[in-house]
């Protein structure tokens, strides 16, 4: 595993320290689950196209019923 070093005003990094405290967890955690979240919006969004796509070109439907 890789090491980042980020540049964090000293107020902002101790109030960040508190709140993650509070809910259980570390800073490092919520940078990493962050930083997992903004590399995977890519491949969400891209996901989703493809999803859109094939479901307006998809011969299956409903025929104007309502779905159940």
């Amino acid at each position: 595993m890789a090491n980042l070093t980020l540049s964090v005003d000293d107020d902002l990094l101790a109030r960040a320290r508190v709140r993650a405290v509070e809910q259980g967890t570390s800073v490092n955690a919520v940078v990493r689950e962050l930083i997992t979240g903004f590399a995977a919006t890519d491949r969400v969004d891209a996901a989703r196209r493809r999803l859109v796509a094939l479901s307006i070109s998809s011969a299956a439907g409903s025929g104007g019923r309502p779905l159940e």
